[in-house]
Formats: structure tokens, C-alpha cells, sequence
């Protein structure tokens, strides 16, 4: 007899369906085959599943069974067609009966029968939300990262006798209740917040425009002047995510297997790799390409300290991303593509000892040993950086004092960011961005108008400083977020100002 239950695989980010046809057949030597290009853990579930309908009370045929996973020109990965495999058992061999074509199916099995947490639910429930699959069976571990779609009714399964007794009627199961994004939202906590932050009240204020138009930014300064601190109390005043950037970084970590008790990520994320961090570990790849930290700090922040110490080819890499928005990692097996709209928090030394430059201490250095260590980070790359700050030493007296001076909180800035942040989101509702740093210069033509002395200022910038024209596009667009931070509907030369004071003291040229 031949059975059919529908599943899914995960491709990149997105769900594809799979139907699993399982034949028993009644002459041959008992057998069972899995064809389809299944990968190890494919072929090993067999033995899970013989064992799981075994331990579950029913009967497993000895006969000769072929499981086909259609299409069969697709790879197939990872152990989540445990369940409808042992499902397409069952109704072959006349255990079930009833009509499940307009359902999913898809989990992991123990051995004794129990569904295990399974990876990438959510990029599958979305598949069946858009090829209008009714029902979803899932493992009850991750049926709250499955109930955000409303549109697919999400049945959490304990284990396979449960899900076999409630097919055949003989056990009610019912669905779960569908949750919004707002019910997650009420719990925002950080572990870092701005009023930690004694003095540094530029870099404060260069944080916060960062954070208002997605802008990356570079700290470099002494040793203990502050910039991991500064770095890591970023997401703090960070505006929220809108339910969609909410699913696109949820969908990530769920196929990385990295949501653990997480239902739907609802904070911008914030990556630091460590220096000697991969190519791949960075961009993502693998035999079956798996995403990489920047697109785990898709929406979010990545945080390079010790820029430098990075190997320069992998530095590199990161400049077609940051421009793009996304990474193509190409393999034999085919292209896949993952979003990577992040910021870029880099931190370095001004030289190898640290000390160039500060007042207390004096740098040991030689000329050549500090041309070489600035040399690292190349000209393209640090054009595409924003925002340039020199981040001083903090003076003891700043320590030290007790004279109760009330420093914001990231409340309030965030407060402030999320304004600025609502300004863009209007400003670009037509259109497929949502902060200013992701403009073109199409866009910037349409929304970032000038003055006469906005352009009298640029043009004097741009021959004093021998600007490139990528800088002098970011300048514009560094000013649109500046003048809404300020509630301004125009650009004004205080804006461009400010944005030029960001700018590093030697441009960079190439």
C-alpha cells in the first residue's frame, strides 16, 4: 500500500515542501530504504523510527519499505522527517486511516516515541501559511515559536501514540493559541545601560545617531578608555523591531538552532565574534551552507573588537555585505542567499601599544611598527564606515565624582531614537527600507533635499578633505538622521556639520 504525508525542508531561510511517499510492499525480503539524496541523519532515522512506532504500541511491518522524498533531485538534511515518516508507516500498513493532505507533518522521534525540539519550525509553518496548509503538527517544544502564524492552526505533539490515538479519533489534541508580538515586548531588559557610562558624552551622542539611522560606526581609542562598554550598551537604546524584521531574524536562528527557549526574537541582536573567528564562521558557508555571524546580526549589531587583529581577507569580505544587505555563498550543491543588514561596531587601538596619542602614557611604538598596524584595516573598508570617533581616556576627576550629576538613561535616549526611527519608517513606507544608512543615492536625491548652504558647506568639505564619493553620500545621509533625531523635515549646515566632525582626520583616498 502507499501512504503520502506532507513535510517540509529548509533551503537558506525558506521552507520548501516535501512529500514523503512511503510503499510497503507485500513480496520481497523484509526492508527498509530511504531514497531522495537523504543526508547521515536522514538514513539513521530508520532505526528511530522502527524503534519509536515499536515503543509506541503499534506494529512495525516486516516488510520491505521504500520512503521516497519527493523532490528527489533536493538534498534532504537533519532528522525533522522522523514523524512523517513514521506516519506514512502507520498508514500504509493500515494502522491509520484518514485524509492528512491538507496537513504538515514534521519532527524529530526518540526512540520511546517522543518528539525532540526541532530546528527551522518556523521557516516551515511560513511555507504552510503560504501554500494554504490548514493544519501543522509539530513538537510541542517548539509549537510557541510555530503559533506567531495565524494563519496555519499549530497542534503541539507530545509523541507519536498521542498524534496515531488522535487521528484515529480516539484522543483530542487541540491547537494552540496564536500569540502577537506585543505579548513579548513588555519584558525589555538589558544588561548594560548609557547612565554606566562616566563621561564620553560625544561618544554617547555619536551612539545614539548611530543607533537612530543604522549607521556603522568605528571607536579607537587607548586601552580602558571605555569602547567595549560603550559597544555593548548599544542595544539598549536600539528601536524595536517591527514584526516583520522580528520573523526574518527568528527564521535565522531557528534554522541555526539557537532560539533554545526563545519564541520569537523580539530584540536587536548583538554579535562579537572573537578575532580569530573564520572566514565561514563569519560570512557563513559550509557543505550545506549554514549562516554566518553577520547574518545572526541581521537587524542588529556586530561588534568587531580589536578591529585589526582581524585576518584582512575576512575584513574584506564583509564589504560587498555591508553595501548589498545580503551574501550569496555559492557551493556545488547550488546558491543560497542570507540576509545581512547589520551594523558595524568596530573598536581598535590607535597603535599596537595603545598609547599613541594619550597624555598619561607614552607610546612605545615605532613609525613603522604604527604605519603597519593602521595599514591593516584597509581604505574601501573604512569608507563604508559612518561615523569615525576618537574615544580619549577618561580624566580621574570624571571617575571619581560624587556630585550627583544625573546621566541619561537608555530609556531616554531610546526614547529619542524611536522617534527618529518613526520618521524613517513613514518616509520609506513605499519603498523597501527602513533606516536611512540603507538609501541609495537614488533615494537620497528624492528624501535628502539641500540647501544652497548645505551644498556651499559640502562642496567646501569635499575639497578640503578630499572626500570619495561614497563619503560624501554618507555624510548626506549621517545629516538626514541627525535632523531627525532633531524633528527637522529639512537638512540644515548644523547638520552637515556635525556629520563632517565624524569623518576621520585624514580622509581616506585609494
Amino acid at each position: 500500500m502507499l501512504a503520502k504525508v506532507l513535510s517540509a525542508a529548509v533551503v537558506g531561510l525558506n521552507g520548501t515542501p516535501i512529500e514523503v511517499e512511503v510503499d510497503i510492499a507485500s513480496q520481497g525480503l523484509p526492508s527498509f530504504t530511504i531514497v531522495g539524496l537523504p543526508d547521515k541523519a536522514v538514513e539513521e532515522s530508520k532505526e528511530r523510527v522502527r524503534s519509536a512506532i515499536k515503543n509506541s504500541g503499534a506494529e512495525f511491518p516486516a516488510k520491505r519499505i521504500t520512503v521516497n522524498l519527493a523532490p528527489a533531485d533536493l538534498p534532504k538534511e537533519g532528522p525533522s522527517y522522523d514523524l512523517p515518516i513514521a506516519l506514512g508507516i502507520l498508514i500504509a500498513s493500515g494502522q491509520i486511516k484518514g485524509d492528512f493532505s491538507n496537513s504538515l507533518f514534521t519532527g524529530e522521534l526518540s526512540l520511546d516515541g517522543k518528539l525532540r525540539q526541532t530546528n527551522g519550525i518556523l521557516p516551515q509553518i511560513i511555507m504552510a501559511k503560504e501554500r494554504k496548509i490548514k493544519n501543522a503538527f509539530v513538537p510541542f517544544e517548539n509549537s510557541n515559536e510555530a503559533a506567531i502564524i495565524k494563519e496555519v492552526e499549530v497542534y503541539p505533539i507530545k509523541n507519536l501514540l498521542s498524534l496515531a490515538k488522535y487521528l484515529t479519533s480516539e484522543e483530542k489534541i487541540l491547537p494552540i493559541k496564536h500569540s502577537s508580538l506585543n505579548e513579548y515586548l513588555k519584558n525589555d531588559s538589558f544588561d548594560f545601560d548609557m547612565n554606566e557610562v562616566q563621561g564620553q558624552e560625544q561618544a554617547k551622542r555619536a551612539m545614539e545617531i548611530a543607533a537612530a539611522g543604522g549607521h556603522n560606526i568605528l571607536l579607537k581609542g587607548p586601552p580602558g578608555a571605555g569602547k567595549t562598554l560603550i559597544a555593548r550598551t548599544l542595544p539598549s537604546i536600539l528601536p524595536r523591531l517591527s514584526l516583520e524584521e522580528a520573523l526574518e531574524v527568528t527564521k535565522i536562528y531557528s534554522i541555526s538552532g539557537l532560539l533554545d527557549k526563545d519564541t520569537i526574537i523580539t530584540k536587536r541582536q548583538f554579535r562579537s565574534p572573537h578575532h580569530t573567528t573564520s572566514y565561514i564562521g563569519l560570512i557563513g558557508g559550509g557543505v550545506i551552507p549554514k549562516p554566518g555571524e553577520i547574518s545572526l546580526a541581521h537587524r542588529g549589531v556586530l561588534f568587531l573588537d580589536e578591529f585589526p587583529e582581524f585576518p584582512r581577507h575576512v575584513l574584506e569580505a564583509l564589504r560587498q555585505p555591508m553595501e548589498d544587505g545580503f551574501v550569496t555563498i555559492s557551493r556545488a550543491q547550488g546558491r543560497i542567499t542570507f540576509p545581512s543588514k547589520f551594523m558595524l561596531v568596530a573598536a581598535q587601538n590607535p597603535c599596537p601599544c595603545g598609547y599613541l596619542g594619550d597624555k598619561t602614557h607614552a607610546c612605545r611604538c615605532s613609525a613603522s611598527q604604527i604605519a603597519r598596524y593602521q595599514k591593516r584595516i584597509s581604505g574601501p573598508m573604512l569608507d563604508r564606515i559612518d561615523i569615525h570617533l576618537e574615544v580619549p581616556a577618561v580624566k580621574v576627576e570624571k571617575l571619581t565624582s560624587t556630585d550627583g550629576i544625573k546621566r541619561e538613561t537608555s530609556v531616554q535616549i531610546r526614547r529619542r531614537v524611536q522617534r527618529a526611527k518613526d520618521i524613517q519608517l513613514n518616509r520609506f513606507k513605499n519603498i523597501k527600507i527602513t533606516s536611512n544608512s540603507e538609501m541609495t543615492n537614488k533615494d537620497i536625491k528624492k528624501f535628502c533635499g539641500l540647501s544652497k548652504d548645505c551644498v556651499s558647506l559640502l562642496k567646501m568639505a569635499v575639497a578640503r578633505m578630499n572626500l570619495s564619493a561614497r563619503s560624501y553620500h554618507r555624510i548626506i545621509k549621517l545629516s538626514r538622521t541627525i535632523a531627525d533625531l532633531e524633528g527637522e523635515k529639512d537638512i540644515k549646515p548644523s547638520h552637515i556639520a556635525e556629520s563632517l566632525q565624524y569623518r576621520p582626520k585624514v580622509e581616506i583616498t585609494y
